[in-house]
């Protein structure tokens, strides 16, 4: 792996930051895991301090796929600009579809898909995860930006074990659309771990002399493609699966199970000591979703489970390469990829998910985290005015991730009650977490805004109360703040902490931080389990 190489972490639009930051044929494997076009709104849930799930939720992304000019424009692109059959089968596809919805999120889809194309490796592969509500479609894009020749698999993962509809089978599987760059893709062959009803359905032999059991193998070629080896052995002539000097090392070695009709076809014997597994097929059953008793459960709504990736990765890439994820979520990909010793990039839209990535990435690996960065968030006080300006919910929860606070509530949603952000903290053996509340201003501030804030800590029984501005604060909004006076933990006689503390960004920006007691373990996000980079599980802790 080249040492100067760091993995990445992007904010920002798939779209912009592959055609602006990611070279031609640079990338060995992509796994994308798109919002699907299903009018649903994905909530990051937080664990609450007892354990059980948030009633806050915060909205990451709204999946409201809608024709526009956004996507009036990115069909006009695809149509003149891109690949003919692509433009001819976005052309077909506005003529069946009309301008709707589904129409929206397919023009958005191919277009990130013809850049994931260019990226890609000619030796690299592509895994699209889907559910059936759009993967016909999906794949007929698929098939015109990788060629129908280079599609490899349409996998069918079973998510659920069933629950029942009332008016139709029940739908408990995804869609994975595998496909290569070219016929050179990588590929490493990998076995299913050996299964007991297998093992007992067909090891039905026993061999006396090796006190062992075994299955027969044909070792005839007849109606196989690909040819075999015509010769005669022992009185038996046919097409032969090896060749006659590994036919006979095979019988020397008492591996030929003999039919008793004479002229029969011998075949091998396979014993349960030499049977690795069977090579994967394109329909998993042995991967379970992430439910409520999932130890990697961290909250996000569509999490998929490390041994899915873990299954993608390691048959389509080796160690020290690069994977991709423009679609990165709670950041799964590159957290498997992280641990199998895979550079890697991920991209988010939206700042809260960026933020999740890091605590997971950090708290799962710890000291053994590859060196990353995170590109596209405010570096300074220039980048953090223009995000407020641009979207004022990507600059609160950028603001709340800088001081390791998490969301309160979605706001598009319904009223905040003057509450952005909370911290959470224990200092004492009651094992009860006490809070921070945090207000964030991106705009004009006042000391009206510093006296609702305390309002609200009074009546929340909170310990401490923060505000932070972009804007630097007046004099009597810190008169205000000062005259709140200290919190004074119980176990920490004589250690005071400011009752209501300012921030300016420009301050956190220079590393400063809240104050409050850090006398256990943070509470405030639900830790990832500790990991090693073998994959190994280490003791951790789910908050």
């Amino acid at each position: 792996m080249n040492s100067d190489w760091k993995n990445k972490l992007y904010f920002g639009d798939n779209l912009d930051i592959m055609r602006e930051q990611i070279p031609d044929e640079s990338v060995d494997l992509i796994y994308l895991d798109p919002p699907f076009n299903s009018k649903a709104t994905y909530n990051v849930l937080f664990q609450e301090k007892n354990g059980t799930e948030s009633g806050a939720q915060i909205t990451a992304f709204e999946d409201t796929w809608q024709w526009g000019q956004e996507s009036e424009q990115a069909y006009h692109e695809l149509v003149t600009q891109g690949p003919k059959k692509l433009a001819d089968l976005i052309q077909a596809m506005r003529s069946f579809l009309g301008t709707n919805d589904m129409m929206a999120y397919l023009v958005m889809m191919a277009i990130r898909l013809v850049e994931m194309h260019r990226v890609l490796k000619q030796i690299g592969s592509i895994y699209l995860h889907c559910d059936p509500t759009a993967s016909h479609y999906l794949k007929l894009l698929m098939d015109a930006i990788f060629g129908h020749k280079n599609f490899c698999n349409e996998i069918i993962w079973r998510r659920a074990f069933g629950h029942g509809d009332s008016n139709r089978y029940g739908a408990i599987h995804d869609t994975i659309l595998f496909y290569g760059k070219s016929n050179k893709k990588l590929w490493n062959k990998t076995l299913q771990k050996p299964d007991r009803e297998y093992i007992e359905t067909f090891f039905d032999q026993y061999d006396e002399q090796r006190k062992e059991r075994y299955q027969r193998i044909s070792l005839s070629a007849l109606g196989l493609s690909g040819g075999g080896y015509d010769y005669e052995y022992k009185g038996v002539r046919t097409l032969w699966r090896c060749p006659e000097e590994t036919l006979k090392k095979h019988d020397r070695e008492g591996r030929l199970h003999w039919p008793k009709k004479k002229g029969g076809v011998p075949r091998l014997k396979r014993y349960e000591t030499d049977y690795k597994g069977a090579p994967i097929q394109d329909i998993w059953t042995d991967i379970s979703k992430i439910h409520n008793q999932s130890r990697e459960l961290l909250g996000y709504p569509t999490q998929k489970p490390e041994a899915l990736l873990e299954r993608i990765i390691k048959a389509s890439s080796n160690e020290g390469d690069i994977v991709m994820d423009p679609f990165c979520g709670c950041g799964t990909t590159i957290a498997v990829a992280e641990r199998l010793n895979r550079k890697w990039i991920g991209i988010d839209i939206t700042n809260l998910a960026v933020t999740l990535m890091k605590h997971r990435l950090e708290d799962t690996f710890g000291p053994d985290l590859s060196t990353y960065e995170v590109l596209g968030d405010p570096k300074d006080l220039h980048g953090a005015k223009a995000l407020a300006e641009q979207d004022k919910y990507q600059f609160e929860w950028w603001a709340l991730g800088k001081v390791a606070a998490r969301p309160a509530q979605d706001k598009k949603k319904g009223a905040d009650k003057g509450i952005d952000g909370y911290v959470y903290f224990i200092d004492d053996t009651s094992g009860k977490a006490k809070a921070i509340i945090i207000s964030v201003k991106g705009g004009h501030v006042t000391v009206s805004q510093i006296r609702d804030l305390k309002g609200v800590l009074d009546r929340d029984k909170a310990a401490i109360g923060a505000f932070i501005t972009l804007q630097e604060p007046t004099k009597p909004m810190k008169e205000e703040a000062a005259a709140a006076g200290f919190y004074e933990p119980e176990l920490l006689p004589g250690k005071l902490y400011p009752k209501m503390q300012i921030l300016t960004i420009e301050e956190i920006l220079n590393g400063k931080q809240l104050e409050y007691p850090r006398v256990a373990p943070e509470v405030t996000f639900k830790k990832a389990e500790r990991k090693g980079k073998s994959g190994e599980m280490e003791q951790g802790r789910l908050l």
